[in-house]
């Protein structure tokens, strides 16, 4: 039977662990010790979290090997049955976006992709049906946590509104489309530091998954809710500064405290 992302994520604590790994902070042979640390923190924390978010830029900047670490890390977490989010945002058209939704959505049944509409919805599309045929799920940037997103995101409309929203209204009708259940394949980044938002886009989206990341070391507070996937991932990966099993264990349960 294939595995859904959405029913996995929906029955599991609603925090996400995010892998950006730094080889600075893992001594002289940072790829192995990058694998074996993430391996031991994912076994740790697998009964506090709903999803492991790997942040492919991170991976991508050690070069071949560390693209191919990301890959062999993936496969771990779902060893040890914990959903995946890669984190790519990625986003074009065509044959491009077929590519990229086969390289992530199709390769890794029952995980999910992170995206951006800035290209509109012909570069969405392949997203939604991979997603649709491999169980998986594509959340869509719609309210990031950068303090810049609002140069662009928070433009005013003519029609009334801001950008955001439109992009939200459009992943309404999607959503609809796409349920599994109480949630849907297609679901949204918002900013848990813009607590407003994740309020006002919740109310245009009842029924996605909203990924909330900027939880912890970009200053963002926990914020509960059905549906709100909590994401921390130096305040979590990396407590103190560090690799640290440990006091990942205890970060973990101060977050789902907050979140109970």
């Amino acid at each position: 039977m294939q595995a859904e992302f959405v029913h996995e994520v929906a029955s599991r604590p609603p925090l996400v662990l995010g892998v950006d790994p730094r080889p600075e902070l893992h001594g002289p042979s940072p790829l192995d010790h990058i694998r074996r640390y993430t391996l031991e923190l994912m076994e740790a924390l697998a009964s506090r979290i709903c999803a492991v978010k790997f942040q492919a830029a991170f991976f991508e900047a050690l070069g071949p090997q560390g693209f191919t670490l990301m890959h062999k890390l993936i496969v771990g977490a779902r060893v040890l049955s914990l959903p995946v989010i890669v984190d790519a945002k990625r986003g074009d058209i065509g044959s491009t976006a077929e590519a990229y939704a086969k390289a992530y959505l199709q390769a890794y049944p029952g995980a999910a992709l992170t995206v951006n509409p800035y290209l509109g919805s012909d570069a969405l599309e392949p997203f939604f049906k991979a997603a649709r045929a491999s169980g998986g799920a594509v959340f869509v940037l719609v309210k990031t946590s950068n303090p810049g997103s609002g140069l662009f995101q928070n433009l005013p409309l003519e029609q009334g509104g801001r950008l955001y929203l439109a992009v939200a209204d459009y992943l309404a009708r999607q959503a609809e489309e796409q349920r599994v259940g109480d949630w849907s394949r297609v679901a949204a980044v918002v900013g848990v530091t813009y607590p407003q938002q994740v309020a006002e886009i919740r109310q245009r989206l009842p029924h996605s998954l909203l990924l909330l990341p900027g939880l912890g070391a970009q200053g963002g507070e926990a914020i509960k809710g059905p549906g709100l996937l909590n994401s921390a991932s130096r305040a979590l990966y990396y407590p103190g500064g560090e690799p640290d099993l440990e006091a990942a264990v205890r970060q973990a349960e101060e977050y789902l405290a907050a979140l109970r």
